[in-house]
């Protein structure tokens, strides 16, 4: 079975999110979307939040799954018997950057990495650029999923 995991922090889920993770299930057997724990950020999400939108969000995608993970990557991979990692790449900054960490995982683990180039109708996306967007009152409804925007809409409210 060809199996990826696709990392991030999916706080929230973008729409270029999605694109890379429905590309990697067309791909691949099996494709986990792996929500990764980092306990030094703060997120507006919390780390259940998050997997319950992806799991809402993925639902239509059969061989998909969702996770979390704290610590590194490439040992989640060895964990899960997972050979590939799928990334999104969305500029030249974004490429220098995966390419270095797709080095290491390599040396560390054999893991091998798919760079994948967004579509660019969602290249300029950020799960940071639309928090900051939406907590000033912009209009972020064409760059998440339905569910995400409204629950981003209901979070913002909350916090005031």
């Amino acid at each position: 079975m060809r199996r990826a995991v696709c990392p991030g922090s999916y706080d929230p889920a973008t729409n270029g999110h999605l694109d890379i993770i429905e590309r990697a299930a067309q791909l691949f057997d099996e494709v986990v979307v792996a929500v990764l724990i980092n306990k030094k950020k703060q997120g507006l999400f919390t780390i259940d939040e998050r997997l319950a939108m992806l799991r809402e969000v993925t639902e239509k995608l059969p061989n998909v799954r969702v996770d979390a993970w704290h610590g590194l990557l490439v040992d989640y991979c060895r964990q899960h018997d997972i050979k590939a990692i799928a990334k999104g790449l969305r500029s030249v900054s974004d490429f220098d950057y995966e390419l270095q960490m797709a080095q290491m995982n390599r040396e560390l683990s054999g893991v091998e990495t798919l760079l994948m180039s967004n579509n660019p109708a969602y290249s300029f996306l950020s799960s940071s650029l639309v928090k900051e967007v939406a907590t000033y009152g912009g209009d972020v409804s064409q760059m998440v999923p339905k569910v995400v925007h409204e629950r981003l809409v209901a979070k913002l409210a909350e916090r005031g």
